[in-house]
């Protein structure tokens, strides 16, 4: 919605996992060199775990598109507590087997001969467990028995395993030992820290274009990971809406006060799950760079890109032509699907 008010070229700070907009800072760096050296060995388990939105979904999301090629057929599922049985045939549907069969021994017959003709064929199986530590015990036991169909003692399927910090106490648990045991990696993804939440932030707001419209306050930055407790979705959420609130009051630059008049809607919405703010946090003055903001677009420029009408709007009503658009967009959609 903002975007063409600061001229991105995208949306940076949208709050799905999106692998193209990834920032490696050390603990991604170290997680994703784990996880490579389990997706080279192509057998058993590998396990990432962190804090809902710390990016564990991201970081697989850009590992699996580097290194995956057309020999690699990769099946991903949320799981939501499902048992046994339901997961069995979850798994067996996302690689393409009807789910017209029901019964466990006949899956279990077709997803074995599925397997082995693949790798007679030279391809290989990856199976991406989201949302991992809602696994039932015996859920988790399937997918170990899983692991067990091989051809001349390879395994014939790898199992990635993402979940929050109770994925890890799961499979400690006396009863889990066989599958920790086939554990070929595990790594924890933490938050950033203050510094590379600034990094982080640049990152994705250099990666849609941004050239210094709005100028931004280094004292923002140091409130944006307080409040965010540096996981990258909060920071999304705080910066997206950042945007928004300038874009509608017209602001091309973004200073302490912004971050305080949006952090306090948010957590007037129960959207920010971070730490309480006293006013005390918002004291500090606003530092700008000295290179100025980029001006606003003339009313000529912009009727350029979008005709004279949006030139002589707005920024809100601007905001508020595209959030109709969208709307309209999406019951025309709901128009056709019915």
């Amino acid at each position: 919605m903002y975007e063409r008010i600061f001229n991105f070229t995208a949306e940076p700070f949208r709050l799905s996992p999106d692998h193209h907009f990834c920032y490696e800072h050390g603990a991604y760096a170290k997680a994703r060199a784990y996880m490579a050296y389990a997706y080279m060995r192509a057998e058993g388990f590998a396990m990432i775990t962190g804090r809902p939105g710390t990016g564990k979904t991201t970081l697989i999301g850009d590992l699996v598109e580097s290194l995956a090629d057309e020999s690699v057929t990769t099946a991903n599922l949320v799981c939501t507590q499902l048992e046994a049985n339901d997961l069995l045939k979850m798994v067996a549907y996302n690689f393409g087997i009807s789910a017209q069969v029901v019964e466990k021994g006949e899956l279990l017959q077709r997803l074995t001969e599925l397997l082995h003709r693949w790798n007679r064929e030279g391809r290989r199986a990856l199976l991406i467990v989201d949302e991992a530590q809602d696994l039932t015990v015996s859920a988790m036991e399937e997918l170990r028995l899983l692991t067990n169909i091989q051809s001349n003692g390879q395994p014939l399927l790898q199992i990635f395993l993402l979940g929050q910090p109770e994925l890890r106490e799961l499979v400690l648990r006396p009863e889990m030992e066989q599958v920790h045991q086939r554990i070929v990696a595990a790594s924890h993804l933490k938050s950033l820290e203050s510094g590379e939440t600034e990094a982080y932030i640049r990152h994705r707001l250099e990666r849609v274009g941004w050239s210094g419209d709005p100028a931004i306050s280094k004292s923002v930055f140091p409130l944006i990971y307080k409040f965010s407790e540096g996981v990258p979705r909060r920071i999304n959420l705080i910066c997206s809406r950042l945007l928004l609130h300038c874009a509608v009051e017209n602001r091309h630059r973004v200073g302490v006060a912004d971050v305080k008049e949006v952090i306090t809607e948010l957590q007037g919405e129960h959207l920010a799950a971070g730490r309480q703010f006293s006013e005390q946090d918002f004291q500090q003055a606003d530092v700008f760079d000295d290179a100025p903001a980029a001006a606003p677009q003339s009313p000529e420029e912009a009727g350029e890109r979008g005709g004279a009408d949006d030139a002589a709007a707005s920024p809100a009503e601007a905001v508020a032509v595209d959030i109709e658009k969208a709307r309209a967009a999406s019951e025309k959609k709901k128009t056709r699907g019915s």
